[in-house]
């Protein structure tokens, strides 16, 4: 297991919860715009935090925590990923998975068991821009697609989110987006913020008058749509 970040009390990552978070390395994608370039990148690089440093302090911190956020890298591509989540409901808290939804079957597994309660899936772009946006030339599309359709039919709580980039999104992604996801339970566009830990530093957001119209487009075919991290 390799657990490269433990973020102790958050008020973001896992909505109407005060939760924990816990980063595991790792990462099938190479977004250009991604935030967690060293988690990616490099995973072997990073300081390690034992399982039992942060089962001890979820033990102890269970009259304050009403959740846990596990995200990455890519969880679902750790193969312990199923034995630290049972050792998390073990001590009783709600479990969020985010995901870039590449392992449908890990996907299905967690959720069929009844091991998470609630997804955020990333949805990087309309599938005609998805291998340019993830990184990923030989992207399997297959696969982000069944994972979209099994949430979809609302077996669990989730949400859909799109980090939205100047330089690598247009209406016609939102277009094709609002058309692919259209129903959905939640979507959210995420306005980027370039940081030093950018895998490729130097992109730019759009204005909130300027997501406000992605967001019209969208509301066309999802009933909920929202705007995170802008003024």
């Amino acid at each position: 297991m390799s657990i490269n970040g433990f973020n102790k009390t958050t008020l973001l990552d896992y909505p109407g919860k005060i939760a924990s978070t816990i980063f595991l390395g790792g990462c099938n994608f190479r977004c250009p715009f991604c935030q967690n370039s060293s988690l990616v990148l490099s995973p072997n690089k990073q300081p390690v935090i034992s399982t039992e440093e942060v089962l001890s302090v979820l033990k102890k911190r269970q009259e304050i925590l009403e959740g846990v956020c596990i995200t990455g890298g890519e969880p679902t591509s750790d193969k312990e990923l199923f034995l630290l989540i049972d050792k998390i409901k073990e001590l009783g808290y709600p479990v969020k998975l985010d995901t870039n939804g590449s392992h449908p079957w890990t996907l299905k597994k967690l959720v069929n068991n009844q091991m998470i309660d609630m997804v955020a899936m990333d949805i990087k772009s309309s599938k005609e821009s998805y291998a340019k946006v993830s990184g990923c030339k030989n992207i399997d599309l297959t696969s982000i697609c069944e994972s979209v359709e099994f949430l979809l039919s609302n077996v669990i709580p989730y949400e859909f989110r799109t980090t939205v980039v100047r330089e690598l999104h247009d209406k016609a992604d939102f277009e094709s987006i609002g058309k692919w996801i259209a129903g959905c339970q939640a979507y959210f566009l995420q306005a980027y913020r370039d940081s030093p830990d950018v895998i490729h530093p130097g992109f730019t957001s759009y204005t909130k008058t300027e997501l406000e119209q992605f967001q019209k487009i969208l509301l066309r075919t999802i009933p909920s749509v929202s705007i995170r991290g802008i003024d």
